[in-house]
């Protein structure tokens, strides 16, 4: 993986080479506190361990009774969805993958209508086995298959910690399972069990993905001039600090636009505590060059853009044409015009002042996605080491999900009683 960080320098708001040699001190010191709760297995830290911690052979035997399977569908929300889809998305696969990561009816029924259910497996994630979405939606999957008359026994696989409602289900039922790891949150979780089962079913190779990870692992080093994953940490902190309190990230590849939905969780999830952090904007290129580039080039200056692409890539010719104007695209290719977008959108941002980081990964495959999803993790959580921020952490989730569960009548709760003091000013 490359990271560029040429165009953030001198920029509005920007950074210099002095001040990012003044800040490689701090990173050094936070590379320190990263390798020593990653050596003790703390909580969060522990997630920066998967490349050597995750058992690929459990993966393997959980999900072999499935090994016909023509299409998976993934029952989780947040962290228990984003990472598996981001993979699921980004490579090819003759199994379909589907992800029910939210309890919109309308969507719900028209996934299941769409499966031939009998030729599906099924896998509920929850670490606690009590995520109200989670379990809700998998009673509704559950009773669709009983319906269809397909045992539901025989396509589920079940996701989860050691204790709670799933655990007890998948030992009733003696359903394939497989356990979530300790210490590592929802959203730092792609290159766990919980990101891996899909792949697996979908028959990627998770010895590459987790090789990528592995490798972006060893880069890690105390200079941010050393390791890809702390320059785009650490400059995406200093550019925050100095106003640019949006994050644009931008992928130049469809099949990497999933990658911009799990960056948005990462993000914001472990970054916005304490009145800081960054606001994540999720974009494609070279298709929101004709709407939000507007904004980003020509708006307040409080926004970084964060650029994304493969370096290469399966490409496809321009047939030539006599239309007025547009004989120039003959005999060239549909690449050859996405990397002109791309480099004509970095360099639009930086004639601008705006400030823009270019990621680039060698090929969009299982090793570059390990590498690219590591290195993001990693670069969050060294953004919340410098910002002194609680990163796996996530209290004003948390304070959602009681209010939700006290007005579904799962128990008292205080925040559910705060619903009531909503103010309204209604108009109709």
């Amino acid at each position: 993986m490359y990271v560029d960080i040429g165009n953030a320098l001198e920029t509005t708001p920007g950074v210099s080479r002095d001040s990012l040699e003044r800040l490689d001190d701090h990173v050094a010191a936070a590379h320190e506190r990263i390798e020593a709760g990653r050596a003790d297995g703390e909580h969060g830290y522990a997630a920066l361990n998967l490349p050597e911690t995750t058992d690929t052979n459990a993966i393997h035997r959980a999900v072999e009774p499935f090994d016909e399977a023509e299409a998976f569908l993934n029952v989780g929300i947040g962290g228990s969805a984003l990472g598996a889809a981001t993979i699921s998305a980004a490579l090819d696969s003759d199994v379909e993958a589907y992800f029910l990561d939210n309890v919109d009816p309308v969507h719900t029924t028209a996934v299941l209508d769409s499966l031939q259910l009998e030729r599906t497996v099924v896998n509920v994630v929850s670490r606690s086995g009590t995520t109200a979405e989670t379990l809700s939606t998998f009673l509704v999957v559950r009773e669709a298959m009983e319906s269809a008359g397909v045992d539901w026994t025989d396509r589920t696989l079940v996701t989860t910690g050691e204790e709670g409602n799933l655990r007890r289900l998948a030992e009733q039922h003696d359903l394939p399972s497989l356990p979530v790891p300790d210490g590592v949150p929802g959203r730092f979780s792609a290159l766990s069990t919980v990101g891996l089962a899909a792949a697996a079913v979908q028959g990627h190779d998770l010895e590459a993905l987790l090789a990528g990870g592995a490798d972006a692992a060893e880069s890690l080093s105390g200079s941010l001039f050393e390791s890809p994953a702390y320059a785009y940490g650490a400059v995406s902190y200093a550019l925050a600090e100095r106003g640019a309190l949006t994050n644009a990230m931008m992928p130049y590849a469809e099949s990497l636009e999933y990658f911009a939905e799990w960056f948005a969780q990462l993000w914001a999830e472990s970054l916005g505590k304490d009145g800081l952090g960054q606001t994540p904007a999720r974009a494609l290129g070279a298709t929101d060059q004709h709407s939000q580039l507007q904004l980003y080039r020509a708006g307040p200056h409080d926004k970084m853009v964060t650029l994304v692409r493969p370096r290469e890539y399966a490409d496809r010719g321009i047939p030539k044409t006599d239309l007025e104007g547009l004989s120039y695209l003959g005999g060239s290719s549909l690449g050859e015009l996405l990397d002109a977008e791309f480099e004509a959108t970095e360099a639009s941002l930086a004639a601008a002042g705006v400030p823009n980081v270019r990621i680039e990964i060698d090929h969009v495959d299982e090793y570059a996605l390990g590498e690219l999803l590591y290195a993001m993790e990693a670069a969050c959580v060294l953004y919340g080491e410098l910002a002194a921020v609680s990163t796996f952490t996530q209290p004003a989730v948390e304070w959602g999900k009681r209010a939700a569960r006290g007005l579904l009548g799962g128990g008292d709760f205080e925040e559910a009683e705060a619903v009531a003091d909503k103010t309204r000013l209604e108009i109709d």
